[in-house]
């Protein structure tokens, strides 16, 4: 997918309204996203001294130590970043990103002062601080975007060196907590490790909240009729395999689809009403790319 292309201001203008008009779904997102982590940041970390991970981790650690707002301390490493992996990364991404990081920079200061709701329970607040950012970082997310940080570092690395992203991203974030223990205490850093681990839970079930799907395996005697039951029925694609028996020997088509959950009840309960002898395999699939689900150009 372009993203935008240098040239007369008359041009660059046309072609950031066409981008608008074609990815009004990913501004409104990621916008929506980076409020909810702000938010996170500026109500329910800073108020109670709780480490963050990553950027934002340091940002916060910033302001406990010299009183820096974590604005300043996010926008320029951010800016740093994103220099550095440009090479590496697609325009797209770096262009949302880039969007991201501004709009998480404005809403700090935005945010900061206001008045923010007082809990006495610190342990409830720290959770209650992972659901909301990892709730606005899975949005982002979902959008195609990121808010910068140790995204950058490990989606760069990933692609120059194969480095394992999830590993990476631990052992940094575990860098910055052992170092916010000399500076908040070592409850407040457990605390930060409960939030943060919130964080990563939540993120990642807002992420599959969005692609739950069943890959559906059918081995069946009518594989026909099946068939075109999802295919006209449940409006979907069904691919047929040639398999065979491995105690019969004979050859047995194998059907594989990919459904929502609604729509694998419906097909069972077709199959036990037109063929009960027939086996079925259920399983989820984290993430289904292609037409009808979601779009190689979002990615």
């Amino acid at each position: 997918m372009k993203f935008l292309r240098f040239g007369s201001p008359k041009r660059v203008f046309l072609e950031l309204l066409a981008l608008l008009r074609r990815e009004w779904a990913t501004l409104l997102l990621i916008s929506l996203g980076s409020g909810v982590v702000a938010f996170g940041i500026m109500a329910l970390t800073l108020p109670y001294r709780f480490p963050d991970s990553g950027v934002t981790g340091l940002a916060v650690l910033g302001t406990y130590v010299w009183n820096i707002s974590p604005a300043w301390i996010v926008a320029v490493v951010n800016v740093g970043l994103l220099i550095w992996g440009w090479r590496e990364l697609s325009p797209r991404f770096v262009g949302w990103t880039a969007y991201g990081v501004l709009l998480l920079t404005v809403l700090l200061k935005v945010f900061d002062g206001f008045p923010v709701p007082h809990f006495e329970d610190r342990l409830l607040v720290a959770i209650l601080a992972g659901v909301v950012k990892g709730l606005g970082g899975g949005i982002v997310f979902r959008a195609g975007g990121s808010l910068g940080g140790t995204d950058v570092i490990v989606t760069a690395l990933r692609k120059r060196y194969g480095v394992e992203v999830g590993m990476f991203t631990f052992y940094i974030n575990i860098g910055i907590l052992a170092l916010s223990s000399f500076i908040v205490g070592i409850e407040g850093a457990v605390f930060g490790l409960v939030s943060v681990y919130t964080n990563g839970l939540v993120m990642d079930n807002v992420l599959r909240s969005f692609d739950r799907r069943r890959q559906v395996f059918v081995i069946t005697n009518i594989p026909d009729e099946v068939s075109r039951f999802v295919l006209h029925e449940l409006h979907r694609g069904v691919t047929r395999l040639e398999g065979r028996g491995g105690f019969s020997g004979q050859p047995r088509p194998v059907l594989l689809c990919v459904l929502s959950p609604r729509q694998t009840m419906e097909l069972k309960r077709f199959l036990a009403e037109h063929d009960h002898r027939s086996f079925t395999i259920v399983s989820d699939a984290s993430e289904v790319v292609g037409r009808g689900f979601k779009s190689w150009k979002g990615l």
